[in-house]
């Protein structure tokens, strides 16, 4: 009895390995549906992509934009917390399907994950008080010692600084109470995305965009995906796809960008 038992016993274990070895290697996308939840990491601190509210409830063009994907899929959306310093350890940790909230593509991060195709073009550009838009108007005037910069750590904007304007005094802040550095004359310029500068301008009277469409860097926004599997990436660029050809990402756009919230 005791070998029946124990034979019993191994082949419970192995026949559990090999279903724990199938679901591993399962497609990413077949891994979604099964666990019936899609895990978006997202910063919350980035309108108007992505943004936290202190009841936890999270809005924004993206955040519209994980619930329309979920709903593609037939599951519910688990919003998994990220920093810009730790996105992609998250992202390689296996604790994301998917990245959303106004993300650039750079080639450092596409040596490590995958990128679906190219949502928007969106450069980085001067955000300042109004009053100081001639003063800031190149890389030249920004790049000076006397220039206070203001940006959130760990992103694109924190490291063009570093690239581009190393002799400007630069101090590191949280992405929601940032813009008030700059209207309480705290600091004097911040170097953002066109998108986020356009929208800070309506939502903040004070504070300019310079120059909107004359980037002093050249970008691209897309959402950020694990680099496990192709199929995954695939059906996200063809749910992508269909959203742009019917307009739905237009409206979710109109709604954010028209006026701010």
């Amino acid at each position: 009895m005791k070998k029946i038992y124990s034979s019993m016993m191994l082949s419970g274990l192995f026949a559990l390995s090999m279903s724990t070895q199938a679901q591993d290697s399962a497609p990413h996308l077949d891994k979604v549906v099964q666990q019936g939840q899609l895990r978006v990491c997202t910063t919350g601190d980035y309108k108007p992509y992505t943004f936290k509210a202190e009841n936890g409830e999270y809005s924004g063009i993206d955040i519209a934009m994980a619930r329309s994907l979920a709903d593609s899929l037939g599951v519910k959306v688990e919003w998994v917390p990220t920093t810009w310093k730790t996105l992609m350890p998250d992202m390689l940790a296996g604790k994301c399907d998917i990245a959303m909230g106004g993300i650039s593509v750079t080639l450092e991060r596409q040596k490590k994950a995958f990128f679906s195709t190219t949502l928007d073009v969106d450069g980085k550009i001067p955000l300042v008080r109004c009053e100081d838009q001639s003063k800031y108007q190149s890389i030249e005037q920004i790049n000076q010692p006397s220039v206070r910069l203001v940006e959130p750590a760990g992103g694109t904007n924190e490291a063009f600084v570093h690239a581009f304007l190393p002799k400007a005094q630069l101090q590191l802040h949280d992405n929601v109470t940032i813009f008030e550095q700059l209207l309480e004359k705290k600091a004097d310029v911040m170097i953002t995305d066109a998108s986020e500068a356009l929208y800070q301008q309506k939502l903040k009277p004070g504070l300019c965009a310079v120059n909107p469409t004359q980037y002093m860097q050249y970008g691209e926004k897309a959402y950020l995906l694990p680099r496990d599997d192709m199929t995954w990436k695939l059906y996200v660029d063809q749910w992508l796809h269909l959203a742009k050809v019917t307009g739905t990402y237009q409206k979710v756009l109109g709604e954010w960008i028209a006026t701010p919230k």
